[in-house]
C-alpha cells in the first residue's frame, strides 16, 4: 500500500482490531527478541515456518508460500511494524508495538481486514495473532524464569 494511494483517497478505511497481551518481561528485552527476524519462526509459527536472507531481503516460508518481509529499522520506541509481501499485488502492513508496563510490557498488534477478506478469514487471522502473541509471552517468560 503506497502513501500515494492513501493520499489520493484510492483506499478506504479498513476494519482493524488491536490485539494486546501483557508479558512479564521488560519491554527492552521483548523488543530485542521480537525485532530479530531470525526469531520470527519461534514466536510466530502460524505465519512463519522459517526465514532467511536472500539478496538483502528477508524471505519467510509460510503456509501461504514464500513471503518477503520488510521490517522497520531498529528504534528506541518499541515499533515492530513490518510489511509482508505475498505477491507483487498483495502487501500487508502489520503494525506492532512493545511498550513498557511497569517491570513488564504490553505487546500490541493491529490487524487490518484487507479488501475482500471474509469475516471468517479475519477471525481466523485474529486467532493466529493471539496464539502467536501467547507463544511470544510463553517463550520469554520461560526464558527469564517468570513465575506464573
Amino acid at each position: 500500500m503506497s502513501d500515494e494511494m492513501v493520499a489520493n483517497g484510492m483506499l478506504g478505511m479498513m476494519e482493524s482490531k488491536t490485539i494486546t497481551l501483557s508479558v512479564a518481561v521488560a519491554s527492552a528485552t521483548v523488543y530485542e527478541f521480537a525485532s530479530n527476524p531470525e526469531n520470527l519462526p519461534l514466536w510466530s509459527p502460524s505465519f512463519c515456518q522459517s526465514i532467511s536472507q536472500a539478496d538483502g531481503e528477508w524471505i519467510a516460508e509460510s503456509a501461504l508460500g514464500q513471503a518477503a518481509v520488510t521490517f522497520v529499522q531498529t528504534n528506541a520506541f518499541g515499533v515492530l511494524d513490518h510489511i509482508v509481501r505475498l505477491s507483487a499485488a498483495l502487501e500487508v502492513y502489520n503494525a506492532m508495538r512493545v511498550i513498557p508496563n511497569g517491570s513488564g510490557s504490553e505487546v500490541m498488534f493491529t490487524l487490518f481486514r484487507t479488501s475482500g477478506m471474509s469475516e471468517v478469514n479475519y477471525a481466523d487471522d485474529a486467532t493466529h495473532v493471539e496464539n502467536d502473541l501467547r507463544t511470544l509471552k510463553h517463550l520469554l517468560e520461560t526464558r527469564y524464569n517468570v513465575e506464573r
